[in-house]
C-alpha cells in the first residue's frame, strides 16, 4: 500500500529524519511510536505528501506520490491532523460534507451524483460515529470529544483506502481515547483498509495496532508486532525509563506497559 525508499528530511542543516526504508501493507493498523521530537510527525507528513522529502521516494499503490493530482490522492488517502477542526461556525453536517470535496466539481456538486448521494454518506457516517443527533448543531458549542469525532467523520467522508492520524487521542480523557480508537478499529475492520496512526500512549498502541514502528532520533529502532516491540529492554533504551510489561488481562497477546519510578 505504501513503500518508502531512502526517505529522509532536513530542515536547513538539521537532519530530522535519517534515510529509511519502509513498507506498509494493505489491511494493517500501523502505529508510529517514540519520544517527543523523534521524527514521528515528519515521517507521516512525508508519507502523506504534506511535505517533500530531502531524499528518497514514496509510492502509494505502486505509483509515485508526487505523480498524483491532489483530488486523486484525496480519494485514496486522508489525514486527520492533531489540531482536528478549527472553531468555525459550521454545523456538524456541513463539516462532514466538506470531506466530500474530492468527488465534487467547482460548483460543489457531486460529479457522479446519484439520488441524495452526498446526504446519505454524511448521515451514515454521523450514525456510525454516534453524532447524528448533533447534525444541525454548530460545532463551536460542542465538547472536545464530540469535535474529535466530527474531525474523524470529515476524513472518513473522503472514503479513503489509507487513513493517517496524528495523535487522534490528544486532549481526550481516557474514556474518549478508548472510544476514538474503537471507532477507528471498527472502521478499519469493516472497510479492510489501512490505518497509520501516531500514538504517545503505548498501551493504546499495543491494544489497537497490528504492527508498531518505534522511532528515536530520526531513526527507526524497531518494527514488529506489539509483542516484539513493547519489551522492557527496548522501551528502556528508547525512552530512558524502566517499564514493567505485562500481558493485558482482557486482551490476549496485547502487552500492557507500566512505568516503574525506580
Amino acid at each position: 500500500m505504501i513503500v518508502a525508499k531512502n526517505l529522509s528530511k532536513k530542515y536547513n542543516s538539521k537532519e530530522v529524519l535519517q534515510p529509511l526504508d519502509l513498507t506498509i501493507e494493505p489491511n494493517e493498523i500501523v502505529g508510529i511510536i517514540g519520544p517527543n521530537g523523534c521524527g514521528k510527525s515528519t515521517l507521516m507528513k512525508l508519507l502523506s505528501g504534506a511535505e517533500k522529502p530531502t531524499s528518497g521516494t514514496v509510492q502509494i499503490k505502486g505509483k509515485l506520490l508526487k505523480k498524483y493530482k491532489t483530488k486523486d490522492l484525496a480519494k485514496i488517502l486522508a489525514v486527520l491532523q492533531q489540531e482536528g477542526i478549527p472553531p468555525v461556525g459550521f454545523t456538524v453536517r456541513e463539516m462532514i460534507e466538506m470531506g466530500r470535496y474530492p468527488y465534487q466539481n467547482w460548483l460543489g456538486d457531486e460529479v457522479n451524483m446519484e439520488a441524495n448521494w452526498e446526504y446519505d454518506i454524511a448521515y451514515e457516517i454521523m450514525e456510525r460515529l454516534h453524532i447524528d443527533h448533533l447534525e444541525n448543531e454548530v460545532i463551536n458549542h460542542l465538547s472536545g470529544g464530540e469535535k474529535q469525532r466530527i474531525a474523524l467523520g470529515q476524513v472518513l467522508a473522503q472514503e479513503p483506502e489509507i487513513l493517517m492520524l496524528d495523535e487522534p487521542t490528544t486532549y481526550l480523557d481516557i474514556g474518549h481515547q478508548l472510544q476514538m480508537m474503537e471507532l477507528i478499529r471498527k472502521w478499519q475492520k469493516k472497510s479492510q483498509h489501512t490505518v497509520v496512526v501516531i500514538l504517545h500512549d503505548l498501551n493504546l498502541a499495543s491494544m489497537y495496532c497490528t504492527r508498531l514502528i518505534l522511532m528515536k532520533d530520526g531513526r527507526i529502532q524497531k518494527i514488529g508486532s506489539p509483542e516484539e516491540v513493547v519489551q522492557e529492554r527496548i522501551i528502556k533504551t528508547v525512552y530512558g525509563t524502566q517499564p514493567i510489561v505485562i500481558e493485558h488481562p482482557r486482551q490476549l497477546m496485547a502487552p500492557q506497559i507500566i512505568l516503574d519510578r525506580l
